[in-house]
């Protein structure tokens, strides 16, 4: 049985242009496939990426590129789930990912869908810079003003930490 359909993705995984979106999702694709040397390049377009889940389903994520932030709202229709990915070691991009993330959670579309927003390259980040993202995504604020759900995890792609909190979130019911 399968959660979301190919080639029809009922997640979505969208952030700004190198928040390290490909990279998150290679390594929840095949947890082995990542290490200190793995490198991506920016996803022009997008991906469908098949997430195994310990129940022995799937779920489909098509990952669009931050480069398509302009277009992202034609992939709206039926879905459930976004995963908006940002780059917690960069603060300059965080101003940023908070303006795309406050557009999607209007959407019209999106007002009945589970959020995961994700803090990654944990690794490369120290714990207060955590605490800096939040803040200047108005987080609190953030969650008391938008109906959707919103989850928070931090991850590190290249170390595997924070794996498991996603996996759980999509095999979700």
């Amino acid at each position: 049985m399968t959660q979301g359909c190919a080639p029809k993705a009922t997640c979505l995984c969208l952030g700004p242009t190198g928040s390290g979106k490909s990279l998150l999702l290679r390594r929840l694709q095949d947890r082995h496939v990542v290490d200190h040397t793995t490198a991506t390049v920016p996803t022009v377009g997008t991906n469908l990426v098949t997430v195994p889940l310990p129940d022995h389903t799937q779920v489909t994520i098509r990952e669009l590129g931050g480069s398509m932030a302009p277009i992202w709202h034609h992939y709206f229709q039926n879905i459930t789930r976004v995963m908006f990915v940002v780059d917690a070691s960069n603060l300059c991009q965080i101003a940023a990912a908070g303006v795309l993330l406050y557009t999607i959670l209007s959407e019209p579309q999106l007002q009945n869908v589970k959020v995961l927003m994700v803090l990654a390259k944990m690794d490369a980040s120290y714990r207060q810079m955590r605490n800096e993202a939040l803040l200047m995504l108005q987080y609190r604020r953030l969650k008391q003003e938008v109906p959707q759900h919103i989850t928070t995890a931090e991850v590190s792609a290249t170390t595997g930490e924070g794996l498991n909190m996603i996996i759980a979130w999509l095999g979700e019911k």
